[in-house]
């Protein structure tokens, strides 16, 4: 005999072997059990949670000779010809081949008979959202007033796609997706009636891969038995099978990312496709990495809101000590846009590589979450002491260049003490303001404006408005007054591209040290 799929072979028989969905089968059963049987039904969720299933176990039932607590008793003569496809009383209708208004009027059409045995004839309907309009109309009567032998169960994926006036004439059951635990119960006890080993680790991690869908679930288990057939399933087996990445992958990535190595995070992606590793699969579970992280980064009890072993958990919590809660929610955006890009495009790699050099690079973006990543980066520089060049941070250097011949400057002596004390403290002035305006003035580069003011002149105009508007110079103002005790009047100016250069702007915290540097000679 030929081999049958596991999600086929063990497709639950009755109501009690049903898992995930006690809400549905409880009142199913009650139906049964009391006699209160609906004419129309619509079954709604996402794939392989049940439905088809548990109306083909409805259609067993009601028509079940010797029920038993409103369950099938699956050894009767009805029970049996259903189980074996050849009854007439269940008729399964896959609505996405048989969609026109001919293929409904020919169901109209038979359910004007009685059944020859049995009490009802049970019509499924299955992905009936695929149905034309037409065909809506041609069922809509003859399901808002069916014989009282025929019973109407509608499945389908898509609830929003049917009309409202086929929604109101059915008692509808929305299936939810099955719990991560339920399905790894289910495999395990699966497993052990095929006489399979397998470790716990693999199982669980075969459960989340199906994504709330236990077919999917079986389907994959089915899959890595085949691979390694004959022996007991590892993890790593599972993740090869699956070209799956391990934890301590998506750590070094992160590490590397959060050092803005863009060569070293190129490479270890190259290591990646090298071994066959799926790109819309690492998209997917980098996404679920940084989910993690993040869950551990603000969750108090983070062991009850992710599944993962002791010694991943352990991993998270190192990894995630070290990043901000704006930064994961930036990475976390930047890969969820690639999730829903990806899974269409012809150049995988290309993207998943953008998407990397994002992550790397915060200055591509202008986002509040990149503006936040950025001054990491620039409090950095504040804090240690380090230097800030092209968003990578720089050791300061030991040896101090020798000295230039300075530039002529505008006035350098005729600067006002104001001025002096300003530029004497310009760092601490930006580093006391919120973080937008620190973005915005590390982007500035302060300068000597008219009647002893602050000019601060900028090259990209959207850090010119920010700092422009009232709130943003009320802060600056108030931080200065904060720092050297004395008011000052700022301006602003926007470069002309192809026109002014911002190297002829003479900087004030340059014109400060050279005016120090001569009163020493």
């Amino acid at each position: 005999m030929s081999y049958t799929a596991l999600y086929r072979k063990f497709r639950p028989g009755d109501f009690n072997d049903v898992k995930g969905q006690d809400h549905i089968v409880t009142t199913l059963k009650n139906q049964v059990k009391a006699d209160r049987i609906g004419h129309a039904y619509l079954f709604c969720g996402t794939r392989g949670t049940g439905k088809t299933t548990i109306a083909k176990i409805l259609g067993k039932a009601v028509n079940c000779e010797h029920p038993v607590d409103g369950n099938p008793c699956n050894e009767c003569s009805m029970c049996s010809s259903i189980n074996q496809q050849t009854s007439m009383n269940v008729i399964e209708i896959d609505a996405a081949s048989n969609n026109g208004v001919d293929n409904i009027r020919e169901i109209v059409d038979e359910v004007r008979y009685s059944p020859t045995e049995g009490k009802y004839k049970v019509y499924i309907i299955d992905e009936v959202h695929m149905l034309s309009a037409g065909a809506f109309n041609a069922l809509l009567k003859t399901l808002e007033e069916p014989p009282s032998y025929v019973i109407f169960i509608l499945a389908t994926t898509e609830a929003h796609k049917i009309p409202i006036t086929i929604l109101s004439r059915c008692q509808r059951y929305d299936f939810r997706r099955i719990t991560i635990d339920t399905i790894a119960a289910r495999l395990t006890d699966l497993m052990q009636r095929e006489g399979i080993e397998a470790e716990e680790k693999a199982v669980r991690y075969i459960a989340r891969m199906g994504d709330g869908s236990l077919r999917d679930a079986l389907s994959l288990l089915d899959q890595c038995i085949a691979f390694y057939f004959g022996q007991k399933l590892t993890f790593d087996n599972v993740l090869e099978v699956l070209g799956a990445v391990e934890i301590e992958i998506f750590s070094r990535l992160l590490d590397l990312i959060l050092h803005n190595n863009v060569s070293g995070t190129m490479a270890l992606l190259e290591e990646l496709v090298i071994k066959g590793k799926e790109l819309t699969q690492f998209t997917v579970d980098f996404t679920w990495y940084l989910r993690n992280l993040l869950l551990v980064k603000t969750s108090e009890d983070a062991t009850e809101v992710i599944e993962v072993s002791t010694d991943n958990l352990a991993i998270l919590e190192q990894q995630a000590a070290g990043i901000e809660v704006e930064i994961l929610i930036r990475y976390i955006r930047i890969f969820s846009e690639l999730s829903n890009q990806i899974k269409y495009a012809s150049q995988k790699r290309v993207m998943v590589e953008v998407a990397l050099i994002k992550l790397c690079r915060p200055q591509m973006e202008t986002g509040y979450e990149d503006i936040i990543n950025r001054l990491r980066l620039i409090e950095n520089k504040l804090e240690n002491g380090t230097i800030v060049s092209s968003g990578t941070v720089l050791e300061k250097p030991d040896i101090q260049p020798a000295k230039e011949e300075s530039k002529p400057l505008v006035l350098p002596r005729a600067m006002s003490e104001d001025l002096q004390a300003l530029a004497k403290n310009w760092h601490t002035i930006v580093a006391g303001t919120s973080n937008l305006t620190k973005a915005s003035l590390m982007n500035a580069k302060p300068s000597i404006g008219n009647n002893d003011s602050l000019l601060l002149v900028f090259t990209e105009s959207i850090d010119k408005d920010l700092i422009s508007q009232e709130n943003h110079m009320t802060e600056l103002k108030d931080v200065i007054v904060k720092i050297i005790h004395k008011e000052v009047e700022i301006q602003t100016k926007l470069l002309t591209q192809g026109k002014e250069n911002i190297e002829d702007i003479p900087d004030l915290t340059n014109i400060i040290k050279n005016i120090a540097i001569e009163y020493e000679d």
